[in-house]
This record gives structure tokens, C-alpha cells and sequence, in this order.
């Protein structure tokens, strides 16, 4: 887990927005993504916690308030952004309602429905749409977060489910429309402790929790953060339109109830 005030790296001068950035996967991206070098703009509808981190992240973290299912904050955002550092290397979309489940579908609301369709898949279209111009100028790249809930469900995921169903596409449809000079990728976590690191310690898993997938344990937010870091990397320069499934194995296993 990585420690608040721990060295960042000298700044590259690359600037990457990580969207849903304020707490869980986004933040452990951001933290990555500030001791590689990188400056990092998070954006969050949570102004408050957002300021927050970035203030905890040091010098190299810049906060900007954003709902990404509004095109003219999306639209603000990013000409923040691009007023403050003056170019865009990197767009991270991670920003979601990120629980899964929903009323029974006889009972499911269809504003809420949509507007998790809204977070969810929307705000990553309309932050490709805002960003390619200036993604392009640095042959940048584009990282989705979807999830395996993509292709496996539990009963009442279907909002969440169709959500993250639709990112795959649009990574692969991105990729195209933007490529060669925009690469677009999409990583798929499983089981990831997000949660606080005092919640981790007050609640821990259990042993069950861990032993249950096949590597032994549940992910944590380093292993998403180290597959994107990767995926923005010139190492990865080679690779567009996938998708990276990061879950421990859970989603090649065979589970029967006996």
C-alpha cells in the first residue's frame, strides 16, 4: 500500500488525468502514477477528500472537481488542465458507481439505471472526446477500468454489469477510431481490496476471502495500478484494444456448489 509522503519520482513532465480518483483503485493508480514520475491530475465529484489526497500526494498530484457523466464539467475539466501543465499525456478512466447491485429487475428505477449508464460508460466517452485532441499531439493512451462483472453476474448486477459490458466495447472501438497515434486499453479487475487502510486493519479479510482464489489471496490496488502504469508505458507501445483481466485466476475456475 503505498504510504502518504513517501518520494515521488523526479517529474517527467508527462501529465495524466486519472478520472474517480479520490479513494479505491483510482487513488492506488494515482499514487503509482506520482512515484513514477508522473504529474497526475485526479478528478472526483468528492471535492472535498479529492483536495485532500492530492495535497497528500505532494507536488506532483493536482486535483480538478469533475462528474463525468456532465459533458460541460468534463469539457471545464480538461481545459483546466490543460491551462495548468499545457499539454496531456495519458486519460485513466476509472470514475463509476461502483456498486453492483440494483433493486430486482421488476423493482430497478430507470433513472438509476441510467445514470449509473451515465458514470459508467458515458463519462468515459465524453473524457476520450475532450482529451483525444491533445492525446493525439503526444501519442498518448487511454486506459479503461471495467470489471470481470463484464462477462460473469450475480443476480441484480444488470446496470453494473451492461456498464462495464459497454467499456469493453467502447476500449476496442476507441482504439480504432483513435489509433495510430492513441493507444486505448482496458484492465478488468476481480476481487480488489479497495477499501481504507484502517478499514483493511479494523475488518480484515478472512482466510477464506484469500485461500479461495487461485494465486492465494485477493488483489489489492498496487496490482491494477502496476498493469496501467505498464499499459501508459512506451514498453507497452505495441499494445491496443485489449483487455487485461487482473482477478487472481477466479474467472478460470470452475465453481460448483456441492
Amino acid at each position: 500500500m503505498f504510504e502518504w509522503g513517501s518520494e515521488a519520482a523526479s517529474n517527467t513532465g508527462r501529465v495524466v488525468l486519472v478520472a474517480g480518483a479520490a479513494r479505491g483503485i483510482g487513488l492506488g493508480i494515482a499514487a503509482w502514477l506520482v512515484c513514477e514520475g508522473w504529474q497526475v491530475v485526479l478528478a472526483d465529484v468528492d471535492r472535498e477528500r479529492g483536495s485532500k489526497v492530492a495535497r497528500a500526494l505532494g507536488a506532483n498530484a493536482w486535483f480538478v472537481a469533475m462528474d463525468v457523466a456532465k459533458e460541460d464539467q468534463v469539457s471545464v475539466g480538461v481545459a483546466e488542465v490543460l491551462g495548468q501543465f499545457g499539454r496531456l499525456d495519458a486519460l485513466v478512466c476509472n470514475a463509476a458507481i461502483a456498486d453492483p447491485h440494483t433493486p430486482p429487475l421488476e423493482s430497478l428505477d430507470l433513472r438509476r439505471w441510467n445514470r449509473i449508464l451515465a458514470v459508467n460508460l458515458t463519462g468515459a466517452m465524453l473524457l476520450a472526446k475532450h482529451c483525444a485532441p491533445y492525446l493525439r499531439g503526444h501519442r498518448g493512451a487511454i486506459v479503461n477500468i471495467a470489471s470481470t462483472r463484464a462477462s460473469q453476474s450475480e443476480a441484480n448486477c444488470e446496470a453494473y454489469a451492461a456498464s462495464k459490458g459497454g467499456l469493453l466495447a467502447l476500449t476496442h472501438a476507441l482504439a480504432i477510431s483513435l489509433g495510430p497515434e492513441v493507444r486505448v486499453n482496458c484492465v478488468s479487475p476481480g476481487w480488489i481490496d479497495a477499501r481504507d487502510p484502517v478499514q483493511q486493519r479494523r475488518e480484515p479479510l478472512s482466510v477464506f476471502d484469500h485461500a479461495q482464489h487461485p494465486v492465494g489471496r485477493v488483489g489489492t490496488v498496487e496490482d491494477i495500478a502496476a498493469q496501467v502504469a505498464w499499459l501508459l508505458s512506451d514498453d507497452a507501445g505495441f499494445v491496443t484494444g485489449q483487455e487485461f483481466v487482473i482477478d487472481g485466476g477466479m474467472s478460470r475456475k470452475m465453481i460448483y456448489q456441492e
